[in-house]
């Protein structure tokens, strides 16, 4: 999976090994991918979600992302479940889920929010083991 390998070019940046990313469903390409970038670009915004989206939309020469399949390893925090939403893309798919900051089924429904002017098609636990254990590998150097 291109969003885990993603995830370890994060941990090798000693960045949170999170990876991401964006297909457009009608070409089946690859337009999009990203990892967490918080520490190197020092932007709090730089989650693997938000840098792999940027990238699809200016492979489009656009903001809509309409046509596309979001790829992630963790479930997406409130703010890159809003941008999702605001991107308007119809399918979103992650690895492992975030019990502390999860906005797309574990704390929050962002992304299918009835609420909202725009609902994702939502499939988790892809992978989720392969996902999980790079994050636990990774806090654990950090804690030892």
């Amino acid at each position: 999976m291109l969003a885990l390998a993603e995830a370890r070019r994060a941990y090798e940046a000693d960045e949170v090994p999170v990876g991401c990313v964006v297909v457009h469903r009608k070409t089946n390409q690859v337009i999009g991918v990203g990892h967490n970038r918080r520490e190197v670009d020092f932007d709090a915004s730089g989650h693997a979600e938000i840098v792999a989206m940027r990238e699809a939309g200016k492979s489009l020469g656009q903001w809509r992302l309409d046509d596309c399949a979001l790829v992630v390893t963790l479930e997406p925090c409130p703010m890159c479940a809003g941008a999702i939403v605001n991107a308007r893309i119809p399918v979103v798919v992650y690895g492992c889920p975030d019990p502390k900051a999860g906005a797309v089924r574990s704390l929050y429904a962002i992304c299918d929010d009835p609420r909202l002017n725009h609902r994702a098609d939502v499939h988790r636990g892809v992978l989720a083991e392969e996902c999980a254990s790079i994050l636990r590998e990774f806090f654990r150097a950090r804690r030892a």
